[in-house]
């Protein structure tokens, strides 16, 4: 038997309020939340993290579910991951010093918590991710153990007013003064997108099915649904219009895909006709050709960002037999927020405007480098080769060297013509006499 998971919640507030509001056009519910939670386990503790000086509304909420409130100061350059860092920090440590906690849940669609997850299964623990499928990173759904959309949450019946909201009501002669202010709002979304079809979850079982028979595991329906998430963590069945994992194998029979056998709890799935090779799904990348034709035809527009339901007008318009369902995408914002993991566009979030749509990095590639400038070649000047006599030079030519000139004797040049006849007699050239030396040493 498995054991009882004992889940620590974590709630990145600033994160899942803002993408509710944006793509939901509705306040979060964290009731609804730990609801869903308890369904997987026991929650221990549960932490929030926001500057809950903005959010004085939500306060009330969080401290009625015993939800603890870690106070973000934001940075005066406005540091957006404070909260991030705190949070993961604090699951960290509390899965280093509280061993009887097994299971965490990160309620947040940040993909910055990829690492946390990744380390929280090293240690052994069961991670689960909560948010919505429109805004939560895809990283996130597909690598945690189970991810819970915040999209399957919503009640549909919620749209049958408490009795005390109906008297008010019948004596005001009108709408509930919530429903009055949506409709001044504008149309807003306020149940479950439209289920997909059976079929496309097919693929998926039949994997399921097949790992369990090569393993020779009965296909029980609890073991049928873990072997799902196993390969998927991103499955629901809330998203086929099923309210649980029961209800889904049922529609599964009815529409002739699986053979059930056993009764109500104790069901046996098996898949109806001889094992065959596995159906090839349809991959969601196949839905991206569609959304790059329409953005590239309106690049202009959408350079200086548009919202995401005139964007999925103009697919509509361009493309009229488009339908983004058949790739797993309940609505148009789920295929956006895939769009966004693969760089194609870029999303940001307003509380009031909405969905904004910019073009993604796809279509501004960096520039590409500089190349580095060349380093300067100092070039060499190469010195005259010395030619030596008889010595072959670089280009294999003896030089004749010519001898070097020989001095010859210079003649003095007389100031007047030289006579060449006798010497003429003259007076003969006295001598001075020479000085005696004295005994002492000293001239006369």
């Amino acid at each position: 038997m498995e054991d009882k998971l004992k889940l620590a919640v974590f709630i990145d507030f600033d994160n899942i309020e803002i993408g509710v509001k944006s793509t939901l056009h509705r306040e979060f519910d964290v009731a609804a939340v730990l609801d869903a939670l308890k369904e997987r386990g026991e929650i221990v503790t549960c932490v929030a993290y926001a500057n809950w000086g903005r959010q004085e509304a939500a306060t009330r909420a969080m401290t009625e579910h015993a939800v603890q409130m870690v106070q973000r100061d934001p940075s005066p350059r406005g540091d957006k991951n404070g909260a991030d860092i705190n949070l993961a920090l604090d699951a960290l440590e509390m899965a280093f010093t509280h061993d009887h906690i097994n299971a965490f849940a990160i309620v947040s669609g940040d993909s910055d918590f990829m690492a946390l997850l990744n380390k929280l299964k090293q240690y052994d623990k069961r991670v689960f991710v909560l948010g919505g499928k429109a805004f939560t990173s895809t990283i996130l759904q597909k690598n945690c153990h189970e991810f819970i959309s915040y999209e399957s949450l919503l009640d549909e019946l919620k749209s049958a007013p408490p009795p005390q909201q109906q008297r008010a009501v019948h004596q005001s002669g009108g709408q509930p003064p919530q429903q009055q202010q949506q409709q001044q709002r504008g149309p807003q979304t306020h149940r479950r997108p439209a289920p997909l079809d059976l079929a496309q979850a097919m693929p998926l079982v039949e994997r399921a099915l097949q790992a369990l028979e090569r393993r020779s595991v009965r296909p029980q329906l609890g073991l049928l649904k873990s072997t799902m998430l196993q390969l998927d963590s991103a499955f629901s069945e809330k998203a086929y219009g099923s309210g649980s994992f029961t209800d889904f194998v049922e529609k599964l029979q009815k529409a002739n895909y699986v053979h059930v056998t056993g009764g109500e709890g104790r069901y046996m799935i098996k898949r109806i006709g001889a094992p065959g090779p596995e159906k090839a799904t349809v991959r969601p990348e196949a839905a991206l050709p569609v959304l790059r034709d329409v953005l590239e035809t309106h690049r202009m527009e959408v350079d200086e960002g548009v919202a995401s339901d005139a964007l999925a007008e103009w697919v509509k318009q361009e493309h009229p037999d488009y339908d983004w369902k058949q790739y797993g995408f309940q609505e148009f914002s789920e295929l956006l927020n895939y769009a966004q993991d693969k760089l194609v566009v870029r999303i940001t979030a307003d509380e009031e405007k909405g969905l904004t749509v910019y073009l993604g990095p796809e279509f501004h590639p960096p520039a590409p480098p500089e190349p580095p400038p060349e380093p300067a070649i100092e070039e060499e000047v190469e010195e005259p080769q010395p030619i030596v006599a008889g010595q072959p030079t670089a280009a294999g030519i003896i030089p004749d060297v010519e001898p070097p000139p020989t001095r010859g004797r210079t003649t003095r040049k007389s100031s007047g013509p030289r006579s060449t006849g006798p010497r003429s007699a003259g007076p003969p050239k006295k001598r001075a006499p020479r000085r005696k030396k004295t005994e002492e040493g000293l001239p006369q």
